[in-house]
């Protein structure tokens, strides 16, 4: 039953009454004679009773009909309180947590759009190890490029009176400038044109103001050095094996790893002159390579 139903009752309930009492103004004027005044008391009394009892129930009706719409009603002393009409739960909305939430949602939000950006970057990083030898691989000379190489001219530096500047061919489109401090041990005749064994992969370094790109090998005592000699029929670029010790050098030794330093103790040349790692032979296309002359010393 609606709100505006129940006022109209109401209405039609409050023009009843009047009538009523109208009829009893009319009826008191005219001087009516009522044989039986207690049963007509009796019968209005109880007409009386039954349209407040009709009354009290629209009230209620319209009462449940507010508080349902949410209005607040408030009985009065002579009135019973009006009944508790349950309101439909509300979720409850905490308004501290909504930032938060929001938060969260940007954050993933945030971290969906950086997710590419990580795969690609870890992908880069798998690349990256398949080009690069890991630095948890085993320390060993296979971890050395050295090569046959062919030491076209050899001069003083510049800047320094013990040292070569050398023009040497490894099997490379242009030759590669390499400084040597032999000066005290090979005459300037004895560096040109002859073949050596050359450590290609260390880092290039600036002596005296020049950048070396490459190291040659030689056999070495505190009285002697002599450049290692790659077998007969040898040509620039051919790589040097050691047996047993397979894989694929560094692209660039890394200094501050001192990989170089960690192998080049295990390095000599035997009785027989050949040069060895770890008692294995360096070869190059199945032969030795050799020291002219010196014995059971250093390679460096």
């Amino acid at each position: 039953m609606s709100i505006r139903v129940c006022a109209a009752y109401a209405t039609q309930i409050d023009e009843l009454l009047t009538h009523l009492r109208s009829n009893v103004e009319r009826l008191n004027q005219r001087k009516v004679l009522v044989r039986n005044v207690s049963d007509y008391k009796s019968q209005l009394k109880a007409e009386n009773a039954k349209l407040k009892a009709e009354v009290a129930s629209l009230k209620r009706q319209l009462t449940d009909l507010e508080v349902m719409s949410g209005k607040k009603c408030y009985s009065l002393p002579d009135e019973e309180p009006p009944p508790q009409v349950e309101a439909q739960k509300q979720p409850v909305v905490d308004l501290k947590r909504q930032p938060v939430q929001q938060n969260k949602q940007s954050t993933g939000n945030e971290q969906q759009k950086k997710q590419p950006k990580k795969k690609a970057q870890k992908a880069n990083n798998a690349q990256k190890a398949q080009n690069q030898p890991s630095e948890a691989q085993k320390v060993d000379v296979s971890r050395l490029d050295m090569r046959v190489g062919f030491i076209r001219t050899a001069k003083l530096h510049p800047d320094a009176d013990g040292l070569y500047l050398e023009e040497i061919d490894c099997g490379e489109p242009e030759p590669r400038q390499v400084i040597s401090g032999l000066v005290k041990h090979i005459p300037m005749d004895a560096m040109q044109g002859r073949p050596c064994v050359l450590l290609c992969n260390l880092k290039p370094a600036k002596m005296r103001g020049i950048i070396s790109y490459a190291m040659v090998m030689c056999a070495s005592s505190p009285e002697n050095v002599e450049i290692l000699v790659p077998p007969a029929g040898s040509k620039p670029g051919d790589k040097v094996t050691v047996e047993g010790f397979t894989g694929t050098p560094d692209q660039q030794l890394n200094p501050k790893k001192k990989v170089f330093e960690a192998i080049q103790p295990d390095f000599l040349v035997s009785t027989e002159g050949h040069a060895l790692y770890k008692g294995v032979q360096w070869l190059i296309n199945g032969q030795p390579v050799t020291a002219p002359s010196m014995r059971n010393c250093e390679i460096r």
